[in-house]
């Protein structure tokens, strides 16, 4: 599938993104789509957010609950799999922005390393040390860091590279694992958690539904689409005008249009759509960026992640339903407000914003 960086600007506009120029008449457009493709030096430049954090054991989020003595241990003695990035789930989802851009560009600027750091970090005996902390905290990390070590399990399963294997078999029993949690936890959730953060129910599932496919889980996809009818189908008029909240790094409304997307087939999602966000079939529609008054605040940075993430709904409606292809220019504006600032940028973003980044340029 192509990778995307439309080019909305004009035949003379340039932009200066993270220390490199991207002009319309500088990269190469599809023919077919208008799309500018993501360049070997913008990957390498988005390489070196995760090189630089997945080995960067402090500072550290570890977000857990104390049982015993024993897990007054330091992150790395915890979670040797995934200890850097601040926090588990960034660690999680840095590992796989360097699976996807590797695959993209095998010969990126920083392959070794990270192909060294994939290699030492995703073993046998490190992923069982995670097994172990979440069968004893089964609530630790639902759902969003669930989502992201399913995201990163299905990326490698369809990975074409001798490397890819035995990562992957090192990971599955901890996606498994993460399956048999969601179908037990799911019938269990009363409500959906309709938040712009880690909690968001709609989310979770999106990356469970495509790594379900992806393994032929039939049960977790049996129990995601009940859960998404039960949840979602007779919602109406989602508010979309009070987003975003001032911590939003997800739409609540539009991570549930991209996970019917995905449950619905096309006739009833249509449907579903002209009942719960009609406006978003007016080629008039319009959503502006979240804005960022201080990237060093941990939570107003947010912002920066909540336009990328509304920009990876928008390409996808666009591609999945030509009669919402102009939802294209606005996730093109999404992205250029925020793509900017990521090489550079306080560590309070730089730890985990390329994998939104790259997660809405390279499908």
């Amino acid at each position: 599938m192509k990778n995307r960086l439309f080019a909305h600007f004009s035949s003379t506009a340039i932009l200066v993104i993270a220390g490199f120029t991207l002009s319309t008449g500088i990269m190469a457009a599809d023919q077919e789509t208008g799309r500018t493709d993501l360049s070997i030096g913008q990957a390498a430049n988005l390489m070196q957010l995760p090189l630089a954090c997945a080995e960067t054991e402090y500072p550290n989020k570890l977000s857990q609950t104390l049982r015993s003595e024993q897990d007054l241990a330091s992150p790395r003695g915890l979670h040797p799999a995934f200890y850097g990035c601040f926090d588990w789930h960034s660690a999680v989802h840095g590992h796989w922005s360097m699976v996807r851009l590797l695959k993209e560009f095998p010969d990126v600027v920083g392959n070794a390393q990270a192909r060294a750091i994939l290699q030492r970090h995703i073993t046998p005996e490190n992923v069982a040390k995670d097994i172990e902390y979440l069968r004893a905290n089964t609530a630790w990390e639902r759902p969003y860091g669930w989502a992201w070590l399913l995201k990163l399990t299905h990326e490698l399963q369809g990975w074409n590279d001798p490397m890819a294997a035995p990562l992957t078999a090192a990971l599955e029993p901890l996606a498994e694992e993460l399956s048999q949690m969601y179908i037990a936890h799911l019938p269990k959730l009363a409500y959906p958690i309709r938040v712009g953060e880690h909690a968001n129910t709609a989310f979770g599932l999106t990356f469970a539904w495509d790594y379900a496919l992806q393994f032929d889980d039939i049960p977790l996809q049996m129990a995601i689409k009940q859960r998404a009818h039960d949840f979602y189908l007779q919602d109406e008029n989602c508010p979309i005008g009070w987003e975003p909240s001032g911590y939003d790094f997800l739409s609540p409304c539009l991570e549930e249009v991209d996970l019917m997307r995905r449950v619905l087939p096309k006739e009833k999602f249509m449907v579903w759509l002209n009942e719960f966000l009609p406006a978003l079939m007016s080629p008039s529609f319009d959503l502006p960026v979240g804005q960022v008054f201080d990237r060093t605040d941990g939570k107003l940075v947010h912002l920066d992640g909540l336009n990328f993430s509304r920009a990876w709904v928008f390409y996808a409606l666009a591609e999945q339903y030509p009669e919402l292809g102009h939802l294209n220019n606005l996730a093109d504006r999404h992205v250029a407000y925020s793509y900017p600032n990521l090489v550079g940028d306080s560590y309070e973003g730089g730890h985990w914003l390329g994998s939104f980044a790259i997660n809405a340029l390279l499908p």
